[in-house]
């Protein structure tokens, strides 16, 4: 949780050179840290009204319309958003954990409000209620100051135009201040084990149950997974294999070799794309199970000679692309890899430049490319329930029902695969995604009706231990500090 918070800003020009600029904790500096009185006082624009909030508040207030209204994505939006207002450091931080939080909690925060509220939320302004969920997060989640929390998030809701409901805000986020944090989970957690527990840490009901399904036997730890899986991440760093060693990254960017990739490296916070090993192309973000799964591909078993054709048959944006060829480049191959959407075909070039790699801009279940490849990567579309923790506000986005068509297309792809892999060749298939309807519903279903035949890629992962009951990988946030990344190994016969 934050330590800082946020007030107001001076009043006039005059004001703010005369008197201190208030303590974004608690709001108060030179006496004007408290809300406009009502009566007398002129009418203000919700320019001028807006204005009065801190920056970073502003900021994240934005953002948090701007996914909700353009469904946009937080960590593409906040960045730019931060940078184009030069909010740096600890504004800079307290501005994403007031972002990330407000949105990764939102399924709590939206049960804490309707339970204050005299109208359904529904029926709520939709920039009202953007504002009361980030008051709310900060007056449950955070250290910030109930009074400074209310005054700025009643001020959003005027400088969004919304004056009249200034009364109806202050109200509901007073009443919420009221009541401990601990008291407002306790008093409105839903009855049942798993319901409980998806509520505690957000999640909605049906990605625990995934989760818990996924568990099995070790459902035991599904507290602990969607814990882990409401925390940030660490930034996991890949040195590009031919180009740096992982001990030169950690060297050069004050960093941690990773536990399980040779070539991982983890960075306790900062900005990645700003180090110069990634700017210049040696290293890149991935997070270490991705790096796993394509290093996989490169060391599983192979019946036969390997003849150097490799093919990343879903390989959008480019990460595995990226690495599989640094390593192909070390073994003498070549790599295929296709991507049927055109702007991400070209993310895929540029993350490969250099790389004895070819990009096709095609369909996977039909790319029209030569079978016989020795190796093929099914890194296939799917819910993204392991990544969760990266999309603060994915996990209310997604909905179950998606997932019947995401297993039809994860098995085209499969079949596309094992078409085109050489007798003796292996597919590696792949999903962000623990979810058994993605892992191990599509492989067993290969394994039935398609004649692949499933290897152990447990030595695929040296050092990872606790990987799921069955021949596949399942790594976990709560257990391997990576995403819930899944990977299974199937032959050709």
């Amino acid at each position: 949780m934050s330590t800082r918070s946020g007030g107001f800003r001076s009043r006039s020009k005059s004001a703010a050179q005369a008197a201190p600029q208030p303590d974004r904790r608690t709001g108060k500096g030179g006496g004007r840290g408290r809300a406009p009185q009502r009566g007398k006082q002129r009418a203000q624009s919700p320019a001028q009204t807006t204005s009065r909030v801190d920056t970073p508040r502003r900021v994240a207030y934005e953002v948090i319309g701007a996914v909700r209204s353009q469904d946009a994505y937080a960590n593409l939006v906040l960045p730019k958003a931060l940078k184009e207002r030069r909010v740096r450091g600890r504004d800079a931080a307290f501005a994403t954990e007031i972002t990330y939080g407000t949105l990764r909690t939102q399924g709590v925060l939206d049960a804490v409000i309707a339970e204050c509220s005299s109208r359904p939320l529904a029926e709520i302004a939709p920039e009202v209620l953007d504002a009361l969920r980030l008051g709310a997060y900060q007056v449950l989640y955070t250290r910030v100051e109930p009074h400074a929390a209310v005054d700025t998030s009643v001020e959003l809701v005027v400088g969004a135009g919304q004056e009249k409901a200034r009364g109806f805000a202050n109200a509901i986020l007073r009443t919420i201040a009221r009541t401990p944090a601990k008291e407002w989970i306790i008093r409105l957690t839903p009855p049942g084990d798993l319901a409980g527990a998806a509520f505690r840490h957000a999640h909605p009901e049906w990605i625990a149950r995934s989760f818990a399904e996924a568990l099995g036997s070790h459902s035991t730890e599904l507290e602990a997974a969607l814990e882990a899986d409401s925390r940030r991440p660490t930034v996991h760093l890949v040195a590009r294999p031919g180009e740096m060693s992982a001990e030169e990254l950690a060297l050069v960017v004050g960093g941690e070799q990773g536990r399980y990739s040779p070539y991982a490296v983890y960075l306790d916070s900062g900005a990645p794309a700003q180090l110069e090993p990634v700017r210049s192309g040696l290293a890149a973000v991935q997070d270490e199970g991705s790096q796993l799964i394509a290093r996989a591909v490169a060391q599983a078993p192979v019946a036969g000679a390997d003849q150097g054709r490799w093919l990343d048959l879903c390989a959008g944006p480019g990460g595995k692309a990226a690495l599989l060829g640094a390593l192909a480049r070390i073994e003498g191959a070549r790599v295929d890899a296709v991507e049927p959407a055109a702007h991400r075909a070209e993310l895929v070039r540029s993350a490969v430049r250099g790389l004895p790699v070819t990009v096709h801009t095609a369909d996977g279940r039909e790319p029209g490319l030569e079978p016989g490849y020795d190796r093929v990567l099914v890194d296939a579309p799917c819910s993204g329930l392991g990544a969760l923790r990266r999309r603060p506000e994915a996990r209310w986005r997604k909905r179950e029902s998606d997932i019947a068509d995401l297993t039809a297309l994860q098995y085209e792809l499969l079949r596309s695969a094992l078409r085109l892999t050489r007798p003796g060749g292996v597919v590696v298939y792949s999903t962000c995604s623990p979810d058994l309807r993605e892992t191990r519903g599509i492989v067993e279903k290969a394994v039935a009706e398609l004649g692949a035949v499933e290897m152990s890629a447990h030595c695929l992962v040296p050092g990872m231990e606790n990987v799921g009951e069955y021949a596949s990988v399942q790594m976990w946030p709560h257990r391997h500090g990576t995403d819930a990344m899944f990977f299974a190994v199937l032959r050709r016969e």
